[in-house]
């Protein structure tokens, strides 16, 4: 039996900024997005955006789990919200995020707290926080 192909993405992003002004972001297929720091700015910060990867991936990973357990199609909707505490102590960090699933539709408690667990085992984004990623850092001036 053939191995099923894998989909592949082209992943990465770039933030460049001035001497002044925010970061402005380009994704490495080319979406934008522009950084906002002020506490009542609308938009995302930096760590906003750890929030929203952490959450958009559980949610797209709890509708895979909904599908292996079969029980999509009786799923109205799945909401993942991540919120953080940073560390009181450095280096600056969040120091602990916390999940909440909110999925409605015909199914029970028992059901609902499965698809939340095997969304957390599929997320890409989940599995990499939790395995404390190599970083590799280079510089150059341009």
């Amino acid at each position: 039996m053939p191995e099923p192909k894998l989909k592949t993405r082209t992943t990465g992003a770039t933030a460049s900024l001035g001497r002044t002004g925010f970061p402005h972001v380009i994704s490495a297929i080319g979406g934008t997005l522009d950084i906002v720091t002020g506490p009542s700015q609308p938009g995302f910060n930096p760590i906003d955006l750890l929030y929203a990867s952490l959450s958009s991936c559980l949610a797209m990973s709890a509708r895979i789990a909904a599908s292996q357990l079969g029980v999509l199609d009786r799923i109205d909707e799945i909401t993942a919200s991540v919120s953080g505490e940073k560390a009181s102590e450095g280096p600056s960090r969040i120091q602990a995020l916390k999940i909440a699933f909110s999925i409605t539709g015909d199914i029970d408690a028992q059901t609902r707290e499965a698809i939340a667990r095997l969304a957390e085992e599929i997320c890409t984004v989940s599995n990499t926080l939790h395995s404390h990623p190599e970083i590799t850092t280079t510089v150059s001036a341009g």
